[in-house]
C-alpha cells in the first residue's frame, strides 16, 4: 500500500468511515468533508496524525488540511469508497443546520468591504476624537469632507449590503443595488423623518422613524426574494425580451413586496435582535462582559462570531451606539499580552518571531495568527488570555463603555468610544484601562502558568526525509511569479496559510493576472480550476502558489492555464492567466500566497523585506541545513 493510501485510510476511519460521509471534494490543500454526524469524527486523532497539517470544522463542512499532495490523498480516497460527488462550491453550499447557514451568509455578505468599513469607522471616530480635544472644528472644511466619507458608508450601508449579497445569492447585482437606492431615497428618508404616512393603492406602508439608511436586515432579506423572483422570470420571459423585460418585472414587484412587507419585517427581526442583546446586557453588564470577554476568541475559532455582526449594526442603527465592541476589546488584546509573554519565555527562534510579529497583529485586531500560530497550540497561554479577556471584559461592561461607530476590535477602535454630542471621554478611558488590563494580565498569567516549550520536542524528532527530488545544499533563491504588492503571510485571511500550517512564505497581491514559474522545475500539482499550482523546484523545493481566497468556488471562471500537470517549466515561464476583476467581483479576496510546503526538510525561508515586487525579482531565499 502507498503511503498516500495509508494517509487515506487513516483519515476516512477517523472522519467515521465511509458511511459517516454525504460527500467529500478537494481544494489546492484541503479533503472538505460534508459528514452526516461531524460528533463521529475523531478530531483529537488527525490533528494527531504527522501526515494531517490541520483540521478545520466551518460552514458545515469537516476540512482535513493535507497539504499540496491532496488530490493524490482524494484519489485514493475516492477509490476507497464512492462518495456523493460535486465540485467544491456545490458542497461547500450543503451548509447543515440553519445556525451555519446564517454565519456562511452574515460571513459572505460582510467579508468583502469589511476593510472599508473598518477604516471609515477608525476615521469616524478619529474625528470625533480630534474635535473633542479641539485639533479642528466640527464646521471647518476638513471635518465635513473627511466626516462625509466616515459616515457616508453607514449611512448608505444598505447597498453596499445589496451587492455583495446580490453575489452570495447569485443574483443580479445591479438590480439589487437599485433596490438598496430605493430604500434609501431622499423622498423616502424625508417622508420617514417627517412622520408622514403613505400608501402604495391603499395598502399602508410603513416607513419607520428614520426609513432604512443604515439598516441591514431589509435589504438581505429582500435580495434573497429578489434572487428567486428573478430566476422565475428567466425561465419563462423569451430571451429576445430578457434584457428588458426581466428588470422591469422584478422592480413591479419587488418595489411594493420590499416596502410593505419585507422591510417591516426585517425591522421587526433587527428590533428583535436589538432587544434580546440588550434584555441580557441590561440584566447583568458585568456578567455579559465576562462571558465576551472570555469566549470570543472561541467564538471566532468556530466562525461563530459572525452571528454577532448584524447584533452590532442593529444596535449602531437603532440607537446610535453599541455595548458589544468595548468588552471584545480586551479578548483580542489578551491574546496579544499571552504571545508576548511566550516570546521572553520559549528558547525557539521559530516560536520567538512568530510570538512577536502575532503580538503585534493582535493590537491592531487580527488574531487568528497569534491563536493559531502561538497560544493555541500551546494551550495554557491561550487559557490565560481568555481569563484575561472575562476579567476585562467584566470591568468594561460594569463601566458601561458604549461604542459609536463600527471598527476592527482593535487599539483604533478607542476613539470610537467618544459620543459626538458630548464628547465625553471616560467611556474610552475605561476602555483603555481594560483592554490594558487584559493585555498585561494574561502576560503575568502566561509567565506563571508556563507551558511547554516546543524547543525540546522538535531536537528530538529526526529530519523528515525529502519527499521528492534532492534538498540543495546551497542557498535557492526564488523569484516572484507575479506583479503587485508583498504582503505578511499573517495577513492571509485564511487561517492554514496565516499560521504558516502548510509552510513559510509570503503573500501578494497582484496587479496583473498572470502566474509565472518562480524557478526551474515540475508541475506537481494543477488544480483543475486552475486556481492553485504546486511546483517542485529541480532543487527540491516544493512551492504552492494559491491565487485569491475560495477562488474553488468559481469553478475555474476567470481562470486559463498555460500549463499542464507533469509538464517541466523553466523560471519565468507562465503558469496561469487570471481574471483579477471577476475574482474581486465575486466578493473572494485576490491575496496570493506563495509558500514553501517542505518548509520543515531547510534551516529557514526569508523573505527579503520587499513591499513591491515585479515578475522574475528575487523574493524568496530557501536556506538548507
Amino acid at each position: 500500500m502507498s503511503k498516500n493510501s495509508e494517509i487515506a485510510a487513516r483519515v476516512l476511519d477517523a472522519v467515521g468511515g465511509k458511511e459517516n460521509v454525504n460527500s467529500v471534494v478537494h481544494c489546492a490543500t484541503r479533503l472538505r468533508f460534508v459528514l452526516k454526524d461531524e460528533g463521529k469524527a475523531d478530531t483529537e486523532r488527525l490533528k494527531q496524525d504527522n501526515d494531517v497539517i490541520q483540521v478545520v470544522q466551518s460552514g458545515g463542512q469537516y476540512q482535513v488540511v493535507i497539504g499540496s499532495h491532496v488530490s493524490d490523498v482524494y484519489q485514493e480516497l475516492t477509490s476507497l469508497a464512492n462518495f456523493g460527488g460535486g465540485d467544491a462550491a456545490e458542497s461547500a453550499g450543503k451548509k447543515g443546520n440553519i445556525f451555519n447557514q446564517f454565519v456562511d451568509i452574515i460571513s459572505s455578505i460582510f467579508t468583502p468591504f469589511l476593510g472599508a468599513m473598518a477604516g471609515a469607522g477608525v476615521l469616524k471616530g478619529f474625528l470625533t476624537l480630534a474635535v473633542t480635544l479641539n485639533w479642528i472644528l466640527a464646521e471647518s472644511g476638513v471635518y465635513v469632507i473627511l466626516f462625509s466619507v466616515a459616515d457616508g458608508l453607514f449611512t448608505y450601508l444598505p447597498i453596499l449590503l445589496a451587492f455583495t449579497a446580490a453575489n452570495k445569492f447569485k443574483t443580479s447585482p445591479f438590480l439589487a443595488v437599485s433596490l438598496a437606492m430605493a430604500l434609501v431615497h431622499p423622498s423616502i428618508t424625508a417622508l420617514a423623518g417627517a412622520g408622514e404616512s403613505i400608501s402604495f393603492f391603499g395598502i399602508p406602508v410603513i416607513l419607520g422613524l428614520s426609513g432604512y439608511t443604515s439598516s441591514v436586515i431589509p435589504i438581505i432579506l429582500a435580495v434573497y426574494v429578489q434572487s428567486h423572483i428573478e430566476r422565475f422570470f428567466k425561465k419563462v420571459v423569451p430571451s429576445f425580451l430578457q434584457i428588458i423585460a426581466v428588470p422591469l418585472l422584478v422592480f413591479l414587484i419587488m418595489a411594493p413586496v420590499t416596502f410593505i412587507a419585507i422591510g417591516p419585517l426585517g425591522t421587526i427581526i433587527g428590533d428583535w435582535l436589538g432587544s434580546a442583546y440588550n434584555g441580557i446586557y441590561n440584566f447583568s453588564p458585568l456578567v455579559a462582559g465576562a462571558v465576551m470577554g472570555g469566549l470570543w476568541q472561541v467564538f471566532v475559532m468556530f466562525g461563530m462570531h459572525w452571528g454577532f455582526v448584524p447584533i452590532m449594526m442593529v444596535n449602531l442603527g437603532q440607537v446610535g451606539f453599541d455595548t458589544m465592541v468595548p468588552m471584545l476589546l480586551p479578548a483580542v488584546l489578551a491574546q496579544g499580552g499571552a504571545a508576548l509573554a511566550v516570546f521572553f519565555i520559549t528558547k525557539s527562534v521559530k516560536l520567538k518571531g512568530l510570538a512577536l510579529s502575532s503580538t503585534i497583529t493582535a493590537i491592531f485586531g487580527i488574531t487568528e495568527p497569534t491563536v493559531y500560530g502561538v497560544t493555541l497550540p500551546l494551550k495554557k497561554p491561550f487559557i490565560a488570555a481568555c481569563i484575561s479577556g472575562a476579567i476585562g471584559g467584566a470591568f468594561i461592561g460594569f463601566s458601561n463603555v458604549s461604542n459609536y461607530t463600527f471598527g476592527l476590535v482593535s487599539v483604533l477602535s478607542l476613539p470610537g468610544f467618544i459620543p459626538q454630542d458630548t464628547k465625553d471621554m471616560s467611556g474610552m478611558i475605561a476602555a483603555a484601562i481594560g483592554m490594558g488590563g487584559a493585555f498585561v494580565l494574561a502576560f503575568i498569567l502566561t509567565y506563571i502558568l508556563r507551558f511547554d516549550d516546543p524547543v525540546e520536542t522538535a531536537i528530538a524528532k529526526p529530519k523528515a526525509p525529502a519527499a521528492t527530488g534532492t534538498i540543495a545544499k546551497e542557498r535557492t533563491v526564488l523569484v516572484s511569479p507575479l506583479e503587485g504588492k508583498i504582503v505578511p503571510l499573517a495577513q492571509v485571511p485564511d487561517q492554514v496559510f496565516a499560521s504558516g500550517a502548510l509552510g513559510k512564505g509570503v503573500a501578494i497581491e497582484p496587479v496583473v493576472g498572470k502566474l509565472f514559474a518562480p524557478a526551474d522545475g515540475t508541475v506537481t500539482t494543477l488544480f483543475p480550476t486552475g486556481h492553485a499550482v504546486g511546483l517542485t523546484t529541480t532543487d527540491g523545493a516544493e512551492v504552492l502558489m494559491h491565487i485569491g481566497m475560495d477562488t474553488v468556488s468559481l469553478e475555474g471562471e476567470g481562470f486559463e492555464t498555460a500549463i499542464k500537470q507533469g509538464d517541466t517549466v523553466k523560471k519565468g515561464d507562465l503558469l496561469v492567466t487570471f481574471d483579477i476583476e471577476k475574482i474581486k467581483a465575486a466578493g473572494l479576496p485576490i491575496i496570493t500566497p506563495v509558500v514553501v510546503t517542505n518548509t520543515n526538510e531547510y534551516l529557514d525561508v526569508l523573505d527579503m523585506e520587499q513591499t513591491e515586487i515585479l515578475p522574475g525579482e528575487d523574493f524568496l531565499t530557501i536556506v538548507p541545513n
